[in-house]
């Protein structure tokens, strides 16, 4: 039976993507059942206590929207500088179909 592979190089110095907005919205959303459990812990009222964790959920809920709003946008920048930019209209060389006179470069002498 072989053994573990072991990591090259290329596998240590490039560690695996993260998520980072889905870890930054599951501690949101750890904060909004944590502070209303402290708030009634040092005696808070359940009125404000809800209110507070209302609050926190609908600030989350915002800010993961913008989160992925981000993300889709970083996406989009990086996959438009992969793309070759190809000029006015999509148009592909460097003049193999441009309209207009040619002067007669390729013309035979006779």
């Amino acid at each position: 039976m072989p053994g573990p592979r072991p990591a090259s190089e290329a596998d240590r110095a490039t560690p695996p993507p993260r998520d980072t907005a889905t870890d930054v919205v599951r501690w949101a959303a750890f904060s909004c059942l944590l502070v209303p459990l402290v708030l009634l812990g040092y005696g808070a009222s359940l009125a404000g206590a809800a209110g507070t964790a209302l609050g926190l959920a609908a600030v989350t809920g915002a800010c993961r929207v913008l989160l992925r709003q981000s993300e889709r946008g970083a996406a989009r920048l990086a996959a438009e500088d992969r793309a070759p930019h190809r000029g006015r209209h999509h148009r592909t060389g460097t003049g193999s179909h441009r309209g207009g006179r040619h002067t007669g470069g390729d013309t035979p002498v006779g």
